[in-house]
């Protein structure tokens, strides 16, 4: 009984062709979009994508979700940042600009701003790393008029960065676990930890 229905789920499952064909531009479109729209967990996907890469017999898989994720990111930064400039140079800003204030707590807006001073673009690197960081450093260049030029110069390497550390966590989970789903679960618990690590260490002091 469980050899026939094993088989049949075994069939079921598409070829690895048709699941990059699919998982690649999902995840390019996915990761593009939470760079705009910065409340998808993007790094969750990432590791997802990293660990049926994993688990995939092609030796570029994993090189292919690098690529892809880095891409997406690059380009979402990019167009946020636009987006952004548009609000700075416009005499009553914008709503995408609004909303980016309103997701930088003064505080971090104001290391951002000192951060970028002192280190240049080279702070989004870090940023790009740090949960919640990202956008108070996007904000601080675009109110230093930052050129998109010179952002860019800062925005690759951070990208490049980002995917090739949630990418090691898919990785690590996809070693961990034989199937690909449990190492998914794992990637996105992570993730899912790190990210909301922060909010939680500040809601901890506050109460203390």
């Amino acid at each position: 009984m469980i050899g026939p229905l094993a088989e049949a789920v075994t069939r079921a499952v598409p070829p690895e062709s048709t699941q990059q064909a699919v998982g690649y531009p999902s995840l390019f479109l996915l990761v593009a979009l939470g760079a705009l729209v910065p409340v998808v967990p993007t790094g969750a996907l990432v590791s997802s994508a990293a660990v049926v890469a994993f688990h995939q017999s092609s030796p570029f898989s994993l090189l292919w979700v690098f690529l892809v994720a880095s891409g997406a990111a690059f380009l979402g930064d990019m167009g946020l940042y636009a987006l952004g400039r548009r609000g700075v140079a416009s005499d009553n800003g914008s709503r995408r600009l609004e909303r980016l204030r309103a997701r930088a707590a003064p505080e971090r807006l104001a290391r951002a701003q000192t951060k970028l001073a002192e280190h240049g673009v080279t702070v989004l690197v870090l940023s790009r790393l740090v949960p919640a960081g990202r956008i108070p450093v996007m904000l601080a260049c675009l109110l230093s008029h930052v050129s998109p030029t010179r952002f860019a110069r800062g925005a690759l390497p951070a990208c490049l960065a980002w995917a090739a550390t949630y990418q090691a966590i898919g990785v690590l989970g996809g070693s961990l676990f034989t199937r690909p789903w449990q190492g998914v679960a794992a990637a996105v618990a992570v993730t899912l930890a790190v990210g909301a690590a922060p909010g939680v260490w500040r809601r901890v002091r506050g109460a203390g």
